[in-house]
């Protein structure tokens, strides 16, 4: 049996790196349309404090892609080196949409930031505006095809086992490409990192303004900041009750965790804002809800009800019942592929093969394995409620936060006197860290929410690591914990370096006087 602890170090890495790459990786999504915007205007207006807009943003966008696509790089090769059975197991299913973004989207995203910061004095207005858009669309492309193979793995389609190579192989790519989950997941992301990068511009903007440096300069980023802000985390918000949906349909468990749902309810389930979780008893000591909201969400209707956890943990152990079978006709095929008797087993109760391989974490043979080892394997099944519960609903509520500063962001632009309200832009400079801090929750609320599987209902987790040592995990764990923290220490000294000079990094003369009311040439 692998050993537990190889397990938990393995999560782990792949945790902390994702993690920490998930903190440059919004910021670029979301600014790249940014530049887009203030340089589709530089083209149609001719001003050239629309160009310096661009060129300032676009530096910081640099050296925040820079470094992303480094903790990426790493990020992708641990599916080999710690994950490696993981690999062989699902590889030609996973591997294909990360393949696709390689040789689609990463060359092309990576091509034309070349050109968009190497080709302002070498291409046309409207040939440099195509690069920035190309870069724009390739940096989506990128996470699109991340976000179909991540989707996969929440919800495994098109695809099955083929007991004589023992993997997973794909029967339709488009069903993968489509699926539901992969798509939601993709538009909410995102969308997420829409506002991150608005957010980023709103908070210097407002640091600006309220030092009373480059004041035109502030403002014009101000208002594009608020509007696509407002935009994007409306987005957000109805996309997020999309990918509630297709959580409830896909990952009833994952559903049930995160609403502290111990009991199935009658339909529609109420929503809980709140509660006393017990999870030693199984029950919410107290709760207050808003009734109906929750089954509308989770299931589009009146009558559907949403499975509580103890429902959902007696199937389970239903299933790992009649997943035994599958296991142990499973391994007679592989010491005898023309067993007639073993394959009719294997086919009749293959749907469940995941669940008995949950009891490979206890015993190496499942036909030994005892009640208290099935109950283990149950409740295995369930993360733990009380971080999933308040994590969402931090990652709420932060969404509601910046749902009202966008909006009245964007209503105090609209009536010409945002530069006045000092109250406004501290309140923007002091809600900087607030999309990261949510985006981190949602990735760790949809993965942790997986457990115990790396492929949903599928493969195991503690079935999918590489033979290694512990040790050996220690030493890169330690390796790669350092390294992204030298590199995120690296990125906001570059970050705050650049952004205090300000426009007057660009060079051009023009902000030269830092608390200038107005560049000195505009058009």
């Amino acid at each position: 049996m692998i050993s537990e602890q190889l397990v938990d170090l393995s999560r782990l890495q792949f945790a902390a790196t994702a993690m920490y790459h998930f903190l440059f990786v919004p910021l670029t999504l979301g600014m790249v349309w940014l530049l887009v915007i203030m340089e589709s205007v530089y083209v149609m207006t001719g001003k050239v404090i629309w160009k310096d807009m661009t060129r300032f943003w676009g530096k910081l966008f640099g050296i925040n892609f820079a470094l992303g696509v480094t903790t990426g790089i790493t990020l992708e090769f641990q599916f080999g080196t710690n994950w490696a059975y993981y690999s062989h197991y699902v590889g030609d299913i996973f591997g294909a949409p990360l393949a696709i973004e390689g040789l689609m989207a990463f060359f092309l995203e990576s091509t034309m930031i070349g050109l968009f910061f190497f080709g302002w004095d070498r291409l046309s207005k409207p040939q440099h505006l195509l690069v920035t858009t190309l870069m724009a669309i390739g940096t989506n492309l990128s996470a699109l095809w991340i976000l179909i193979a991540n989707g996969w793995m929440q919800a495994p389609v098109g695809a099955e086992f083929n007991f004589e190579t023992m993997r997973m192989e794909m029967t339709d790519f488009m069903a993968i490409v489509f699926n539901p989950d992969a798509q939601a997941k993709f538009v909410h992301t995102v969308s997420a990192g829409y506002v991150t990068g608005a957010m980023f511009v709103l908070s210097i903007s407002a640091w600006y303004l309220l030092k009373g440096r480059n004041v035109e300069f502030a403002k014009r980023s101000f208002r594009v900041a608020a509007a696509f802000g407002l935009a994007s985390i409306l987005s957000v918000i109805v996309l997020g009750d999309e990918s509630g949906y297709t959580v409830g349909e896909a990952q009833q468990t994952k559903m049930a965790s995160l609403e502290a749902m111990w009991e199935t309810e009658p339909a529609p389930a109420g929503l809980k804002l709140v509660a006393g979780i017990n999870e030693a008893e199984q029950k919410n000591d107290w709760e207050i809800e808003i009734p109906w909201v929750m089954g509308i969400i989770g299931t589009r209707s009146l009558d559907r009800q949403i499975p509580g956890i103890h429902e959902i943990k007696q199937k389970n152990r239903e299933r790992i019942e009649r997943g035994i079978p599958a296991v142990v006709a499973l391994e007679a095929l592989r010491k005898d592929r023309n067993d007639a008797e073993a394959l009719r087993v294997f086919k009749e109760h293959q749907n469940d093969l995941g669940f008995g391989l949950l009891l490979k974490k206890y015993t190496t043979d499942v036909r030994q394995a005892t009640p208290e080892m099935i109950q283990k394997a149950v409740d295995s099944t369930v993360p733990r409620v009380t971080p999933m519960f308040w994590s969402f609903r931090i990652m709420v509520g932060l969404g509601f936060l910046m749902l009202a500063l966008f909006t009245l962001a964007f209503w105090e632009t609209l009536k010409g006197r945002f530069s006045e309200k000092r109250w406004l832009l501290h309140w923007a400079l002091w809600m900087l860290p607030a999309p990261w801090i949510a985006a981190e929750l949602g990735w760790f609320v949809a993965e942790y929410g997986r457990q115990p599987w790396t492929i949903y209902g599928v493969l195991p987790t503690h079935l999918s690591v590489s033979t290694l040592s512990v040790g050996s995990l220690y030493g890169s764990l330690a390796g790669f914990v350092g390294f992204y923290t030298l590199l995120l220490i690296i990125e906001m000294y570059l970050m705050i370096k650049f952004a205090r000079k300000g426009p007057g990094s660009l060079g051009t003369g023009r902000y030269d006087n830092d608390v200038a009311q107005q560049p000195r040439t505009q058009a």
